[in-house]
């Protein structure tokens, strides 16, 4: 039943639990272009991710949803790193949770992908 907290966690993002900018600053040792690109990088991995996440088995998604939670704590995601984390975990358990799972983890990487994308119309 842990897991319900998980999922339910982080009812308003914000900013810093979307994306902690002084966290990738610090993983990007402050080159801004190192930074651009490992945003754009988990940009990409995290759309393929969710999306064969969707078409596979509960094995398989709780590897792939591994593979985002290092990627997502990587950048500073939190949101996608706990929601990949319950995604992992529910794999495990029941359909329903895993579907319900999966369904914040999309939300979580869509958040951080709409930021991602706003980021870099700033940079523009």
């Amino acid at each position: 039943m842990a897991q319900a907290a998980i999922l339910t966690a982080d009812p308003a993002p914000t900013a810093a639990t979307v994306i902690d900018l002084g966290h990738l600053k610090r993983m990007a040792f402050g080159d801004s272009s190192l930074e651009h690109e490992l945003l754009q990088l988990f940009d990409r991995q995290a759309e393929i991710l969710i999306a064969r996440m969707r078409a596979s088995d509960a094995a398989v998604v709780a590897t792939l949803a591994h593979t985002l939670k290092g990627s997502a704590a990587g950048i500073g995601a939190r949101n996608v790193e706990r929601a990949a984390a319950a995604a992992e975990l529910a794999a495990a358990r029941s359909p329903a949770e895993l579907g319900a799972a999966l369904k914040f983890l999309a939300k979580a990487a869509d958040e951080a992908r709409a930021l991602i994308a706003a980021m870099q119309l700033q940079d523009e």
